[in-house]
Parts: C-alpha cells; structure tokens; sequence
C-alpha cells in the first residue's frame, strides 16, 4: 500500500478518513461482476443487439483510458480516501482542467458501458447507487481540499463537479 494514504484499521472502524465511502465504492464496482439481470428473455431476445454491445464496449474503454489520464494527472496526490493527503497538490491540468472528479467520471461511465453493453437493469441501479456515493465521497473531499488550498473555492466555481450540467453531479458555487 502506498505510503501516505492514511488507510489504517482504526478508520475502517470509525470512518475517520472517509473509509466508509471507499468501501461503498469498492463494493459497487465489484458488484458489476454480477450477470446481468433481467436476463435477456424479459426483453423477449435471444441476443442483445450487437450494436449496443458494441457502443457499451466503446464507453467502457474510453472510460479506462478517462482514467489513466486522470491517474497520470494527479500524480502524487492520489489517494483513494476522500479525505485528502497531507502533502497533496491542487491539481487544475490534464483531466481536472475539465472536471474537478475525473476520476468518479471515468468510474461513472464505465459503469455506464457495462449497462449500455449487457442491458442489464440490476446494472443500471449499480450505476445509480455508484452516482450518489460517488456525489457524497466527492462532497466530503472538496471540504478537505477547501480548507488545505485557499483557490479551490475559485476552482469549483469554474469546473464541472463530475459530470457538466449533470444534476445533483455538477455543483458550482
């Protein structure tokens, strides 16, 4: 485990960094491994139409690489708490010059793919349910970000939350 993150098991149990949020998180993503339900002959198919497989497959990669650029962004400052490191940076290039949660983006569209891909209403409230945690792990972070960096009060009200126009996901002040 990378040094710095702040992960101890005095936090699983108290939730003092915002445990409790990775851990939703983590077993939402997770969840996806599920088959998809309904299964396909609740639509009245043999075969879901291999258009939107595709289209599913194509967000879903875009989503992977979303990701790796978010990732290659924040550098040193990723954390997977919401409660940021102490020695973060407040980073406003590559991904998060366009959102200020790239990543919960990229999570969010993956999720996205895999509903598009397999048609699957058990995914789709995965998606909704991976939606509003990500909004409360967000929330918490940007506390702990607004009261480390003075100018992210200015950032977020220039920057889409997680995804633009999107409510209840993009909160400017």
């Amino acid at each position: 485990m990378p040094s710095g993150w702040g992960l101890s098991w005095g936090g699983w149990l108290d939730n003092r960094r915002g445990e409790w949020w990775l851990l939703a998180q983590l077993l939402l993503i997770t969840a996806h491994l599920l088959p998809a339900a309904p299964p396909l002959a609740f639509w009245g198919l043999t075969a879901w139409p291999p258009l939107l497989r595709l289209t599913g497959v194509l967000i879903l990669l875009t989503a992977l690489l979303l990701a790796a650029r978010s990732l290659l962004s924040l550098g040193a400052s990723l954390s997977p708490l919401p409660a940021p490191r102490d020695d973060n940076q407040l980073i406003r290039n590559g991904a998060y010059s366009h959102c200020r949660h790239p990543l919960y983006q990229a999570v969010l569209m993956a999720s996205l793919g895999v509903v598009i891909a397999t048609g699957s209403l058990l995914h789709l409230s995965l998606l909704l349910a991976l939606a509003a945690v990500l909004r409360g792990k967000a929330r918490r972070e940007e506390q702990g970000l607004a009261e480390r960096h003075p100018d992210y009060l200015s950032y977020m009200a220039s920057t889409p939350a997680i995804v633009p126009r999107l409510p209840g996901l993009d909160w400017r002040r």
